[in-house]
């Protein structure tokens, strides 16, 4: 930070008094002591020796004064920011079927889950008020992450994430119930969950209408994507999902479609943020007004004490 740039006086037209006094104290020397002490006149010997020290603490005195009455002031500002984040699971499917290719198609090499990783993380990257957390599942499901505001660890635990990590299979329920779990301890007064599969639930122990009557019953919001094609997951089913978590049902047949889904869901559920200019004066005045007295002092014990002039 530079100093100068917060530094200011209030009433900087006072040092050109500075001027007055000089103009004064060379031209008119006979009333220069009944400008400065108008009543220590029988005070000053009048046969003190001159002094080059006396010039000195004479100035500094003067100088010192209008300084202080320049009142010299430091400003800083800065922003007070209140932050309104939300938190948001991420339920990631990562079955057997997220190794298929061709779902980019400016890259068919890529699998669906790596596709699906590198538009989650943008995703995170964007959500910078916010906890997220991240759930894998597949035959099981499995918190990768729980809720965090560190983003770079979060974007390592998701890069670790494999098709296969957690079976074969599909149990969009049983990831749905742990989600709702987790999001029930938050105190967050925005709680998002964003389901992607891009299968049909064929393992859950719980059943459709207990995650149903679950999810409709919490205020966590849902939102369900279902990627690929059509004849791989159930529309109907992640449609109903969404209905009864109050959010949203996408589905997205490549890559383009999904990362439009992502940004759709990042501006529907933007944080706020409260940006509150703050501005701090800190006085200087009382510095250069203590040197002005502490050289009069002086300037006052060598005309009276010492003899000098």
């Amino acid at each position: 930070m530079n100093l100068f740039e917060h530094f200011s006086f209030q009433y900087p037209w006072v040092l050109a008094l500075a001027v007055l006094f000089w103009i004064c104290g060379r031209y008119c020397p006979a009333r220069t002591q009944a400008i400065y002490f108008p009543h220590v006149g029988t005070l000053l010997s009048v046969h003190g020796r001159k002094s080059r020290w006396l010039e000195i603490l004479k100035w500094i005195g003067i100088l010192g004064l209008l300084l202080a009455l320049a009142s010299p002031v430091l400003t800083n500002e800065y922003k007070d920011l209140k932050k309104k984040g939300r938190d948001i699971m991420l339920i990631l499917d990562s079955s057997g079927s997220m190794r298929q290719r061709g779902f980019d198609p400016t890259d068919p090499l890529k699998s669906k889950f790596d596709v699906v990783k590198e538009v989650v993380g943008d995703f995170i990257n964007q959500r910078k008020n916010d906890r997220i957390g991240l759930i894998n599942f597949a035959s099981v499901a499995f918190v990768a992450s729980p809720l965090t505001f560190d983003k770079e660890f979060l974007r390592k635990i998701l890069a670790m994430q494999e098709p296969g990590i957690a079976g074969e299979k599909t149990a969009i329920n049983d990831a749905l119930l742990q989600t709702y779990n987790i999001l029930s301890k938050s105190d967050a007064k925005s709680k998002i969950a964003i389901l992607l599969t891009d299968g049909i639930d064929n393992v859950s122990r719980i059943s459709f209408e207990e995650i149903r009557r679950l999810i409709s019953e919490s205020d966590v919001k849902l939102y369900t994507i279902g990627i690929g094609s059509f004849r791989d997951f159930d529309a109907p089913y992640l449609k109903a999902l969404a209905q009864a978590g109050h959010g949203k049902f996408y589905a997205a047949s490549d890559k383009q479609t999904l990362q439009r889904i992502y940004k759709d869901i990042d501006r529907l559920e933007t944080s706020k943020i409260k940006n509150k200019k703050i501005v701090q004066h800190e006085y200087l005045y009382i510095y250069p007004l203590f040197v002005a007295i502490l050289a009069w002092l002086l300037f006052i014990y060598y005309r009276t004490a010492k003899g000098v002039e």
